[in-house]
């Protein structure tokens, strides 16, 4: 039997799991920001007509989903399983967000990596056989990140510089086997990194080196470089981890040409009071499953290496002293030239 394994950490998909469709739902901050007309849905009400921010995230999943179950015509019988995760604890708002769905359900924390994730993990499982139909879903709201990793909203809290805006949103992406494109080509699965850094209000430099991890290895795992791709776009840096990043390879003589970071893309960082841009699990998922995707059917990007990166933290590490350990993985899309 033939591996499927390349190098230390990659893989290669070779049924070409097909994306068949996607949904992305986007809140009031979103919705201001510069890629609001690529989003299904947003919300002027931070609650989504719902009690709670937490059941306001968990309507932002469920929209994700049945938006890209009606674009695909597709039923939760035609489902075989669900991937997907968030960023509270026991990721409840995609648990709750699919309880009602009956379709198997795998829970996964990458932290703000989980879109990457939960990608990389469906097309293994469609590519496999094992699944005929998998839904890849993540998602992220401002008030309950800040609630549980920070303080409550009404505390005031002064933000730093470095300090990133939790993106309140949530996309999701329907895989099977078609003979459309886009396609997942291959996957470089990350490694926990850890630079030492301990400053939680700084997660760009934390995450910055296991990108830089990651996409090394993935060039020299499957024998690329960035030309290679018309977009290279990571997960939520921001602009102080995008910066970083780029420097990381800059050392090694090697330049970025094609080059983006979600955190920077969903706002306008000049308009828009959000530090260094946009973070959560959340960022990467709307920008993937609005704009980047949308481009991609337009034929505006043909070779897309998607790269989620996710800061392993917790309140309870943080107060004890620890250091912040970071992890990205990295999905190649391709249209079907």
């Amino acid at each position: 039997m033939a591996t499927l394994h390349r190098g230390r950490q990659s893989i290669i998909f070779d049924r070409r799991p097909a994306l068949l469709s996607y949904g992305a739902i986007g809140g009031k901050k979103e919705h201001e920001g510069p890629l609001a007309a690529y989003f299904d849905d947003t919300s002027q009400d931070t609650r989504f007509r719902q009690r709670s921010w937490e059941k306001a995230e968990q309507k932002m999943q469920a929209l994700a989903l049945e938006t890209a179950k009606r674009k695909a015509g597709l039923h939760d019988e035609a489902l075989g399983a669900i991937f997907g995760g968030d960023l509270l604890n026991q990721c409840v708002s995609t648990s709750f967000a699919v309880r009602d769905t009956h379709v198997p359900f795998l829970g996964l924390y990458g932290a703000c990596s989980t879109m990457a994730e939960s990608l990389l993990l469906a097309g293994m499982a469609v590519n496999g056989g094992y699944v005929s139909t998998a839904a890849a879903m993540s998602s992220s709201h401002f008030a309950t990140a800040e609630r549980q990793y920070r303080f409550p909203l009404n505390y005031g809290g002064q933000r730093t510089p470095t300090a990133q805006w939790t993106v309140t949103g949530a996309g999701c992406v329907l895989l099977g086997q078609h003979e459309k494109g886009p396609f997942l080509h291959a996957a470089t699965m990350g490694t926990v990194v850890d630079y030492g850094i301990k400053d939680a209000s700084n997660m760009g430099a934390a995450m910055a080196p296991a990108a830089y991890t990651t996409l090394r290895a993935h060039f020299d795992d499957l024998h690329l470089s960035p030309e290679d791709y018309d977009l290279i776009v990571t997960g939520d840096l921001g602009a102080v981890g995008e910066e970083i990043l780029q420097e990381l390879f800059q050392r090694d003589g090697v330049t970025l040409p094609h080059y983006r970071d979600c955190g920077t893309m969903i706002y306008d960082l000049k308009r828009q009071d959000v530090h260094a841009g946009g973070s959560g699990c959340g960022c990467s998922a709307v920008v993937l499953c609005g704009y980047l995707l949308r481009r991609m059917a337009k034929g505006e990007y043909h070779n897309i290496l998607f790269c989620g990166t996710g800061a392993l933290l917790s309140p309870l590490t943080t107060q004890q002293g620890e250091s912040i350990p970071g992890i990205c993985h990295a999905v190649a899309i391709r249209d079907a030239r």
